[in-house]
């Protein structure tokens, strides 16, 4: 029996995006392009990690009151220096005095993205199809979970809102590369009678007690077929052993990846509006 969704308190918001903050800050830490910087931002991060990365941008904003203005407008300052639009990832629960600040200095709406939730349970099981082999990918598989994870990524699915954003596939390849190299994260490989069909990583944030699933994606010959939903059972599986109390993911809304989701339990938590200010 699934657990009863989790309820989307400012609290339970603020730990999500502090985790998101920290993922962030990390990721830049072990990926760092030219001119790389994270700067701290009303207990938020800007992070810039090189150009055309999709690290670039601010994350966790909004639970620690709002961002000083002359902070912010430095943060602008330098990344029109390097000649890129700030991003702001805002969420619905965050401090309602950031929406009309960041507006008033020309920030636009982008996008949306939901960010669901899931109790976790030690004792729960969810099951695989038996046709599925889904286990912890290996060391010396890395070259082969990058390329079916940036192959499922280079093709869509069609449905839902599509992406307001896109990158070129050596970048993709690479901040997933060093991403999943950091001791807190976990790759799983999916392999659909023998051959790998889908990978997936997941993010274990200690200190909330949060399961951050993320980077999954299944080769597009073999969609429909269970391979999301095992990786997503067995990353539940992993996250659960490891003491945390929530998963969390991110989707593009009504997308496939936020059905897969809520049928195994996840519940919409709160969304994130995508601002953004030119250069």
């Amino acid at each position: 029996m699934i657990a009863r969704p989790p309820f989307a308190s400012v609290a339970l918001a603020a730990r999500i995006e502090a985790a998101e903050r920290d993922l962030i800050a990390e990721a830049v830490a072990r990926d760092p392009g030219e001119g790389a910087a994270v700067w701290p931002l009303a207990g938020g991060v800007a992070a810039w990690a090189g150009a055309g990365s999709p690290l670039n941008k601010v994350a966790g904003l909004g639970f620690d009151g709002a961002p000083d203005e002359g902070e912010l407008a430095a943060i602008e300052r330098a990344f029109a220096a390097r000649g890129a639009a700030l991003q702001v990832e805002l969420a619905t629960l965050a401090d309602p005095a950031i929406a009309p600040l960041l507006s008033g200095r020309g920030y636009l709406l982008g996008g949306f993205e939901n960010v669901l939730g899931r109790r976790l349970d030690p004792h729960e099981a969810p099951p695989t199809p038996p046709a599925i082999d889904v286990r912890e990918s290996a060391a010396d598989e890395l070259d082969a979970w990058v390329d079916v994870v940036v192959d499922g990524f280079a093709t869509p699915d069609t449905e839902g809102v599509p992406s307001h954003e896109s990158f070129p596939r050596e970048i993709i390849a690479r901040v997933i590369r060093d991403q999943s190299g950091g001791a807190s994260f976990a790759r799983f490989t999916a392999r659909l009678d023998g051959a790998i069909a889908g990978g997936a990583s997941m993010r274990i944030a200690a200190r909330q007690r949060i399961a951050q699933l993320c980077g999954a994606a299944t080769l597009p010959a073999l969609r429909r077929r269970g391979v999301q939903s095992a990786l997503l059972n067995a990353r539940l599986r992993a996250a659960a052993a490891a003491g945390c109390e929530l998963a969390v993911i991110t989707t593009l809304p009504g997308s496939r990846s936020q059905e897969n989701a809520e049928r195994q339990g996840f519940a919409l938590l709160y969304s994130r509006a995508i601002l953004v200010r030119a250069p």
